[in-house]
C-alpha cells in the first residue's frame, strides 16, 4: 500500500478534544502542557472544557487542532506498531491550517514553531475579519464551472470567490456578507442541493485576507524550515513540495488562494495512494475522501481508543 498522512483543518474542533488522549497517554499530556506554556494561556482547558465560543475563536481553534494532531503523532511514536504506521506515510497533506501539521509531521517545521505560527495566523485572520464583515458558505450539488457561472452576478454586491474545493460537488465560497447571501440564492436557483452558511469569523482564502497574508509572511520569513523527510502536498497547487523556501511561500499564498483539497486527493489517488490516515480530531477528511477514493482504506485516529487500536 501507498500511504498518505492527512491532517484536519478548522472546523474539526469540539469540546473535550484531546482529553481522553491526555488521560490515557502521558506523551499527549506533555504536548498539551507544552502548548499551554508556549501560547501563554491554558489551551488544554479550553479544549477539554470550553466554553465553545472560546474554542471556536479562530486564534484558538487553529492551535487546538494542530496540538491535538501532534499529540496523536507523539503517542503513536511510542510503540513499534505506531511508528511503523507513521513510517508508512510517503507524503503528508493538511486541509488549510492542517498544512502546518503536515509540515511538522514531515519534519520540515518544529511542531512548536507550527503552533506559534497558527496562533499568529488565527490572530491576523481575525483582525482582517474585524475590518470588514465577511463570511463563507458551503455549496453542495453543483460542479465547479456551473457554480462559478451561477454566482458571478453576485459580485455586483462585493467580493465572492470559490475558496475551498473540498470534494467533487462540495465547494465553500468566501467573501463580503451581502455578496455571499446573494451567491447562495443564485446557487440554489441554479440547482444546488444545499447552501449552508458557515460559522466562521470571515472570508478565509479570499482577497479579504490580504492584510493577514502580509503580516503572516513576516512571521514565516523568520521561522526556520528545513527539507522534509517526505513530500508535503500544498493547498495552493495540489503538488508535492520539499524545498523549504517553497514550503514557506505556499503557506503565505494559502491565506488568499483557494484550497485545492479535492484535486490534492485526486492527484494522490492517480499516483497510486490507496491508504489514507487522518491524524487529529474528527473524521471530516475521511468523509470527504469517499467522494474521491471510495475504494481506498480510510482510517481516522484522534480518540484514545482509535490510537490504542494502532499501538
Amino acid at each position: 500500500m501507498k500511504t498518505a498522512l492527512l491532517f484536519p483543518g478548522q472546523g474539526a474542533q469540539h469540546i473535550g478534544m484531546g482529553k481522553d488522549l491526555c488521560d490515557a497517554y502521558p506523551q499527549a499530556r506533555t504536548v498539551f502542557d507544552q502548548a499551554d506554556e508556549l501560547l501563554g494561556f491554558s489551551l488544554s482547558k479550553v479544549c477539554f472544557d470550553g466554553p465553545e465560543a472560546e474554542l471556536n475563536r479562530t486564534d484558538v481553534s487553529q492551535p487546538a487542532i494542530l496540538v491535538h494532531s501532534w499529540a496523536v503523532v507523539e503517542v503513536l511514536k511510542t510503540t513499534g506498531n505506531g511508528r511503523a504506521l507513521l513510517d508508512r506515510g510517503l507524503v503528508a497533506a493538511g486541509l488549510s491550517l492542517g498544512e502546518y501539521s503536515a509540515l511538522a509531521a514531515a519534519g520540515a517545521l518544529a511542531w512548536q514553531d507550527a503552533c506559534r505560527l497558527v496562533r499568529k495566523r488565527g490572530q491576523f485572520m481575525q483582525q482582517a475579519c474585524d475590518v470588514q464583515p465577511s463570511t463563507m458558505a458551503s455549496i453542495v450539488g453543483l460542479d465547479d464551472d456551473k457554480l462559478e457561472a451561477a454566482i458571478a452576478p453576485a459580485r455586483e454586491k462585493g467580493i465572492v470567490v470559490l475558496a475551498n474545493f473540498n470534494a467533487p460537488g462540495q465547494v465553500a465560497i468566501s467573501g463580503d456578507r451581502a455578496a455571499i447571501e446573494e451567491a447562495m440564492r443564485l446557487a440554489k436557483a441554479a440547482g444546488a442541493k444545499l447552501t449552508v452558511p458557515l460559522a466562521v469569523a470571515g472570508a478565509f482564502h479570499s482577497p479579504l485576507m490580504e492584510p493577514a497574508r502580509e503580516k503572516l509572511a513576516a512571521e514565516i520569513e523568520t521561522t526556520q524550515f528545513q527539507s522534509p523527510n517526505i513530500g508535503v502536498i500544498a493547498n495552493v497547487d495540489a503538488m508535492e513540495h520539499r524545498n523549504p523556501a517553497k514550503l514557506k511561500d505556499n503557506l503565505v499564498q494559502q491565506l488568499t488562494a483557494p484550497v485545492l483539497w479535492a484535486k490534492s486527493m485526486a492527484v494522490l489517488v492517480e499516483q497510486g495512494y490507496d491508504e489514507f490516515v487522518e491524524l487529529g480530531p474528527g473524521t471530516v477528511l475521511a468523509g470527504l475522501l469517499k467522494r474521491v477514493a471510495r475504494s481506498a482504506t480510510r482510517t481516522s485516529i484522534g480518540k484514545a481508543d482509535e490510537v490504542a487500536a494502532q499501538l
